[in-house]
């Protein structure tokens, strides 16, 4: 990443980088292990800002975690997680999440996937 995008990351205002938003239809979900991958093609997008294109070139060669892009592009971590759901919006990056696959077991409630993880290896414990 170039020194100019890096400079241009950390110069800008946190709520200006934003748009004065404090969260997104989905950045309060979005929890600091979720894996960010970059779409075929999206690192040669134009019209983008500075801290979106440092994302994409960040995630371009691997996938990052939110936090670690937090700490990489120096903002705060409510910041990246609005800018990583607009990038997903806009269907530049694929967000990737633990969560938990809801699993029916013909009762109910159902039981999610990690809870029966759990009870197996409690039980393998034993």
């Amino acid at each position: 990443m170039s020194d100019h995008i890096e400079y241009e990351a950390r110069t800008v205002r946190p709520y200006a980088v934003t748009g004065g938003r404090v969260r997104s239809s989905r950045s309060a979900d979005l929890p600091l292990e979720a894996l960010v991958e970059v779409m075929p093609g999206a690192v040669t997008s134009s019209g983008l800002t500075p801290e979106k294109r440092a994302i994409l070139q960040h995630a371009a060669h691997t996938y990052i975690s939110v936090a670690e892009l937090s700490a990489m592009l120096h903002l705060p971590l409510g910041v990246v997680r609005i800018v990583v759901s607009d990038l997903a919006d806009a269907k530049y990056i694929r967000v990737h999440t633990s969560t938990p696959v809801e699993v029916h077991t013909g009762q109910s409630p159902a039981l999610s996937l990690s809870v029966l993880e759990s009870v197996l290896n409690g039980i393998s414990a034993l």
